[in-house]
């Protein structure tokens, strides 16, 4: 049983000493990277906010439509590292949107989605899965599927607000 945080050191250099932790995770980085800039060239109304890169955790970037933005809403695309999972989230721009936004569709009808309660650590209003089981080696189709659900969630999230 590892308790000291020298004994995660070690088992971290360990398994760095192995080379795989790197390859992955720069390649996560170069995909999650090259997802934003597509998005930002296909859908040049959007907002694209810089990547977050997280503390291999998860990994996210914004990419919120004007409508969205002007209710001090976001949508980000997240990248769950533990079980490899891409979500999408609805936010808010600050902890009191977040309250507003859960209060109000808490008496409603949200069908398929999962809505968050206000805690601390809490950063989604409403989530869903994007990809399960991502194919990073088939990275063009991989970021289609992302664009089409993330667009289909944000439609759906419209709906939901109107």
């Amino acid at each position: 049983m590892m308790d000291s945080l020298n004994d995660h050191i070690r088992e971290y250099r360990t398994q760095l000493g192995k080379g795989s932790i790197q390859k992955a995770y720069k390649g996560i980085m170069v995909f999650m990277s090259g997802l934003s800039a597509y998005l930002a060239r296909r859908h040049p109304d959007y907002s694209v906010s810089a990547l977050y890169y997280g503390y291999m955790d998860m990994t996210y970037f914004a990419f919120t439509p004007a409508d969205l933005k002007n209710k001090k809403l976001k949508i980000a695309i997240v990248y769950l590292h533990e079980p490899g999972r891409f979500k999408v989230w609805l936010g808010g721009s600050n902890r009191k949107i977040q309250a507003e936004v859960i209060e109000l569709l808490r008496h409603r009808d949200i069908g398929k989605y999962q809505l968050s309660q206000s805690l601390p650590g809490v950063d989604s209003i409403i989530e869903a899965t994007l990809v399960n089981q991502p194919d990073f080696d088939d990275s063009e189709e991989l970021k289609q599927q992302i664009e089409g659900k993330t667009l289909e969630f944000i439609n759906d999230v419209r709906a939901l607000l109107s």
